[in-house]
């Protein structure tokens, strides 16, 4: 199955959750099965960067995924964690997620409905001060 194509040109992650992924060039059952693939694991994941302020996606055994969450709790953030397997599970679910949003890897950190990237995004977020602003609303 492949991705959906990418408006950016950048490697930087797409601004906006609900802006993800454009289906523009494939045709209508191309776009119905990857809307369909695990849409229960995405519903889930969307569902949770609509509600809570900063998300954290990641499997098992992902030495990003630990510091991701260790730089944000060491930080203050409050997060929600939502884990799908490891290097030996459920890597269909993974790439799901994957699909939904335009970014290769995990972690994927949402911040206020946007993917701010994974660790190294997010280590630079919080060093910044852009990951505060924007949870606070002023990014």
């Amino acid at each position: 199955m492949v991705a959906p194509a990418m408006t950016t040109s950048s490697s930087t992650p797409p601004s906006s959750a609900s802006a993800r992924p454009l289906h523009d060039g494939y045709t209508p059952h191309v776009s119905e099965t990857i809307a369909r693939f695990h849409a229960d694991v995405v519903g889930e994941v969307r569902d949770a960067v609509a509600s809570d302020p900063v998300v954290v996606v990641g499997m098992a055994q992902n030495p990003f995924v630990k510091k991701a969450r260790r730089a944000l709790s060491e930080a203050g953030v409050e997060f929600r964690y939502l884990e799908y397997g490891s290097y030996l599970s459920q890597w269909r679910r993974r790439l799901a997620i994957k699909m939904w949003s335009g970014w290769p890897l995990f972690p994927q950190v949402f911040v206020r409905g946007v993917l701010i990237g994974g660790f190294e995004e997010t280590r630079a977020a919080l060093a910044d001060g852009s990951l505060r602003a924007r949870l606070d609303g002023e990014g």
